[in-house]
């Protein structure tokens, strides 16, 4: 098994949709194993998406080539950056429809009774559809410089990126990966104090105690107890044998 030790460090503010209270759009301290799976290339999404969901495509390929990336957990205190967005038109006139902000075209003139609307033209009618993107809010950010470490575990040889981009806005960051050795063991009650992904383990590993961090497309844990076996890394690093990607607990 060839392991790599990957650590990114954010050389610009990024964005994870991890939680939403009110207005307020949270990225949590983490790096979801799928994102970096696309971010480090092993994953192509199609240049123009029409919303499919392609997890169970993508990631059924990589275990079928024996090919498996951690979650990237933080070292050190996480830091993080707030803005605030508006995404309101600045036209001369607009109004609130029912979960869409309504603007006049300059063919055409709007018509409403009540939140619903339609644009009307000279030759068409259509009504104006809620939309799920949200109009204005605060982002928390994770901040440049943050730093995090993950490893992608392959039965061949890869090649992980000097620089990859992460998040809703690609926002950039800088690899530094390092070839390390790995040697099996049988552990006990292992502690595991970094991000794993527990839908990727295999059955006859289950989880004794554990911290649950629940963030989309699914819940990550932390400080997992595990037994079994495990590829003892230097520095006393224990990885579990046998993780893949756990497409079955996807939905799409």
């Amino acid at each position: 098994m060839h392991v790599y030790r990957c650590e990114l460090t954010l050389k610009e503010a990024t964005f994870f949709s991890s939680r939403e209270v009110s207005a307020t759009y949270h990225t949590e301290p983490l790096i979801g194993n799928i994102a970096l799976a696309y971010a480090f290339g092993f994953c192509q999404s199609p240049y123009f998406n029409d919303g499919t969901i392609h997890y169970k495509t993508h990631l059924s390929a990589l275990n079928e080539c024996g090919v498996y990336v951690t979650p990237a957990t933080l070292i050190g205190e996480p830091r993080f950056t707030i803005a605030q967005f508006n995404a309101q038109p600045d036209s001369y006139w607009y109004a609130m429809g029912a979960g869409a902000i309504v603007t006049r075209p300059d063919d055409g003139w709007a018509v409403g009774a009540g939140k619903t609307w339609r644009i009307v033209r000279a030759d068409s009618s259509r009504k104006v559809a809620a939309e799920s993107r949200p109009q204005h809010g605060r982002i928390r950010f994770l901040a440049i410089d943050n730093r995090a470490l993950a490893y992608v575990l392959s039965r061949e040889p890869v090649t992980v990126p000097r620089y990859v981009r992460l998040g809703k806005f690609m926002s950039k960051a800088q690899v530094a990966v390092e070839k390390v050795q790995a040697q099996e063991v049988e552990r006990e009650k292992a502690v595991i104090p970094f991000l794993l992904n527990p839908a990727d383990l295999l059955p006859e590993m289950p989880l004794a105690a554990f911290d649950l961090i629940s963030v989309p497309p699914t819940p990550l844990v932390r400080n997992a107890r595990l037994s079994g076996r495990f590829y003892n890394l230097p520095g006393g690093v224990l990885l579990p044998v046998g993780m893949r990607f756990g497409v079955e607990a996807l939905t799409a």
